[in-house]
């Protein structure tokens, strides 16, 4: 295959003076380079692209010229790959910050999957010997300086090693081969795909943490497979996972060579399938596996064909559970619509389009063919469903468009003088030349569209990131990619890989001696979150609980907090609108008011105890019920003391209640909170409560998520302290129960407090007894039942009197007595 591209680029190379000396002025010889799209611009963008997976076969006699022949096999994701190339030329020349006053070309070539097919492409793109005619007359080809391209790591090194000599600059978008981060070898190539180093790497981690210690592999017969697997292997050593087999896909997909390949994986008792391979080779092996029904493995997949969404078309749902790593997911807006039309009408009727066009619809632009197939005509209105793209490598191609543009963006910034090179001269822009455009694009750093900071490390590469993905059944019973975990190398060692067992869907047969080796009767301590059923033959996934939103007793405590937040927000409504009553200024508004919030408070942090713990949540939960509480047991307690000093004060010669007045109890209350504040941050500061895992249920097969309280000290304080204010209030709202008044507020203030204190009285042995989740309900229930106890106790017989008695809601009848 290298030996092929390198005969055609010698002869690409010796095309313009084949066509000078035969004095030709418009004619340029036929060569196998595939079909374009161009748009004009300032500076022209290539690209190249695999539209087709299936390249026409050279004749290797070299006995005549290779007449002109079509690709086959359409790829649609690697055409809407184009496409996005297309739409971010087109968004960055509509910007009006971004580049203004220039515009962006692009001339994108399909590669078909090939070397020579790829590195034709490339060289006629950069030699301007690539094919423009307008009418009868030829035109000039665009210079193009720079190459987006190519996806395979194989034809970027083919491309890369000869660009390099003329100073060229690449940016790949989906070749990973550690390998091309050599600068020695590489200068003028980089890329927005993470080197292999960084997969491998997540790859070994995965298969060390689950316990998968006998597995098998599967790599591919090209540059991709092979730097990927020996990367594996060495990430593989010391850390106890064996290989039974290491089996290589060959190029020429012949079906014995498949069909041995699938019998070796069939009889291998390693359950898991490590792979290393390329799409195409990945779905040739994969389809005579489904054919066979030796799907019983767990696949572990590369962001080679992980997110391939047309495998499910023909195996159904026999592959779902397959694990991969997915390069990072983004949205970017207005791109989904744009990608399901297929084509802009701008480019309907270049033959690339109305090529892929005729293959993804089946119907037929302009005359049938008599002795083919009849197809439909087509109308070009037809449109792809949505929602089949994963953003992964879509958002590669967009990175280096915007990497592209922010780049020359640098270049038109340049001042006189003050340029990077030899005595302070800035770039050349008519044209641009590719050395100094390399220049400014090792150096680019800037943030996309979606939010996202690009850059370039001294290799040329990205910082590395991947989404674990795992392939789920869908509601349809269709295959859908979900993200499980993610692995980030900038996060460190500690932090970088993460995954969410409790969201996988495991593969056929999972599990089976997958925690043993081969013909050993020894047992392998099964892998966090797993647990070894009764017959202790597999690790089976722990089922991961917590108080959720959709569990039972999750709604139905939510709709308890939210209704009493409604409630009490309906009695604040009603305080308010009748506050110039005597009833309500008998009673001290400001305090009823600052009560009434401080329970809306306390209703609302109850939501903070559901849903899964993690550290915010924890420590908001904790915090903010020991706050809320203490305010409200606060403003309780100064009305009891205002109450008694009140009947104190009417005694002959007393002037007690100037020191009780509004400015008073503001500080009283202040200072009480401030105590409770000053208890939260210190506990928060030594020792936070965060989220711990404990295991639970027969035979530990459940792991419990609850929220530790970090400093057992630090939570008896706030309960305490809690506990001390409601006491407090208790003994003195009984000292005044019986103080001469049509509408004694300590009598209720008495009934609220002796609910209160009997609710967190019963709520220790009761959380202290309850098993998992049911601890953290139990601690719900008595924050809701306390609340709701201080706000009917206090409230609902005033608003009885406010709203539906308003004959006693007077001055004569409140001063009765």
């Amino acid at each position: 295959m290298a030996v092929d591209a390198w005969l055609w680029a010698l002869g690409l190379l010796i095309w313009p003076i084949w066509v000078y000396s035969a004095g030709l002025s418009c004619t340029l010889q036929v060569r196998p380079v595939s079909k374009t799209l161009y748009k004009k611009g300032d500076v022209i963008i290539g690209g190249l692209f695999p539209i087709y997976n299936e390249a026409p076969e050279p004749d290797h006699m070299f006995l005549q010229r290779m007449q002109e022949s079509q690709c086959q096999r359409v790829e649609l994701r690697a055409y809407r790959w184009l496409q996005t190339m297309i739409f971010a030329v087109e968004e960055i020349n509509q910007n009006q910050s971004l580049l203004p006053n220039f515009t962006l070309g692009y001339l994108a070539a399909d590669t078909c999957l090939a070397e020579r097919n790829t590195l034709s492409a490339a060289l006629a793109m950069v030699t301007g010997q690539e094919e423009t005619v307008s009418g009868e007359e030829c035109t000039a080809a665009p210079s193009v300086p720079v190459i987006i391209g190519d996806a395979r790591s194989s034809a970027s090194i083919v491309v890369a090693d000869t660009l390099s000599v003329f100073g060229i600059p690449m940016i790949s978008y989906f070749a990973s081969c550690a390998c091309l981060s050599d600068r020695n070898k590489y200068p003028t190539f980089l890329r927005t795909v993470p080197s292999d180093a960084f997969q491998a790497k997540a790859m070994a981690r995965l298969l060390y943490l689950m316990g998968w210690t006998w597995v098998g592999v599967v790599s591919g017969d090209d540059v991709y497979g092979k730097s990927g697997i020996q990367l594996l292997l060495k990430e593989l050593k010391g850390s106890g996972v064996c290989v039974d087999y290491h089996e290589v896909i060959p190029k020429s997909h012949a079906p014995s060579r498949i069909q041995r390949i699938v019998e070796r994986i069939q009889i291998s008792k390693a359950r898991v399938v490590v792979t290393f391979a390329i799409d195409p080779d990945m779905e040739v092996l994969l389809r005579e596996v489904v054919r066979i029904n030796a799907t019983e493995r767990q696949w572990i997949a590369t962001e080679a064909w992980s997110t391939s969404v047309h495998y499910s078309v023909w195996s159904g749902i026999s592959l779902a559970g397959t694990l991969g790593f997915a390069l990072r997911r983004v949205d970017i807006q207005g791109l989904d619509s744009y990608l399901t039309q297929l084509s802009t009408e701008e480019h309907l009727m270049e033959p690339l389009v109305q090529n892929v066009w005729e293959d993804v619809f089946g119907c037929r632009f302009g005359e049938q063919i008599q002795s083919g197939p009849q197809r439909p005509q087509c109308t070009g209105l037809e449109k792809v469903k949505g929602g089949e793209a994963y953003f992964d490598i879509i958002y590669n191609v967009y990175k280096a468009v915007y990497a592209i543009a922010n780049a020359i963006q640098d270049m038109l910034a340049c001042q006189s003088g003050k340029g990077p090179f030899e005595n302070g001269q800035c770039p050349d822009m008519k044209p641009i030349k590719p050395k100094q455009l390399l220049h400014y694009l090792k150096a680019v750093y800037f943030t996309t569209p979606v939010g996202e900071i690009v850059g370039f490390d001294e290799n040329g590469d990205p910082s590395a990131s991947y989404d674990i993905i795992n392939w789920h059944v869908g509601a349809e019973g269709t295959v859908e990619i979900v993200k499980v975990g993610q692995f980030d190398a900038a996060s460190g060692p500690e932090k970088d890989f993460q995954l969410d067992l409790s969201k996988v869907f495991w593969g056929g047969g999972w599990g089976n001696k997958s925690c043993f080796s081969p013909d050993s009767p020894e047992c392998t301590k099964c892998p966090e979150r797993f647990w070894s059923n009764t017959d202790h033959t597999e690790c089976i996934p722990m089922i991961v609980e917590f108080l959720s939103f959709e569990d039972n007793m999750g709604i139905i405590l939510s709709v308890l907090s939210a209704a009493g937040a409604a409630l009490t927000v309906t009695v604040l409504a009603a305080f308010v609108r009748h506050r110039d009553t005597p009833l309500v200024r008998a009673n001290n508004s400001e305090l009823s008011f600052l009560l009434l919030f401080s329970l809306k408070l306390c209703f609302l942090c109850a939501l903070a105890f559901i849903g899964r713990p993690v550290p915010w949540s924890c420590m908001l939960r904790h915090t903010l019920f020991g706050i809320s509480f203490v305010v409200c047991l606060a403003c309780v307690l100064s009305k009891t003391v205002v109450v008694l000093v009140a009947f104190r004060a009417t005694l002959p010669g007393s002037n007690v209640m100037r020191y009780f007045g509004p400015h008073q109890q503001r500080a009283g209350i202040f200072l009480c909170t401030l105590i409770q504040v000053g208890i939260c941050v210190l506990w928060l500061v030594l020792a936070p409560p965060l989220p711990t895992e404990s295991a639970g249920g027969e035979l530990g097969a459940r792991v419990v998520l609850l929220c530790a309280v970090g400093s057992m000290a630090g939570f008896s304080l706030v309960l305490g302290y809690i506990g001390l204010l409601a006491a407090v209030c208790l003994l003195l709202a009984f000292l005044a129960r019986k103080l001469p008044d049509n509408f004694n507020e300590a009598k209720f203030i008495t009934f609220s407090m002796l609910i209160f204190c009997a609710v967190w009285i019963a709520f220790v042995p009761a959380y202290v007894s309850s098993p998992g989740k049911y601890t953290v309900a139990v601690e719900v229930f008595a924050i809701l039942a306390s609340s709701y106890g201080l706000l009917l106790c206090i409230f609902a017989p005033k608003c009885y009197i406010i709203l539906l008695r308003p004959d006693k809601n007077t001055k004569k009848n409140m001063m009765a007595k």
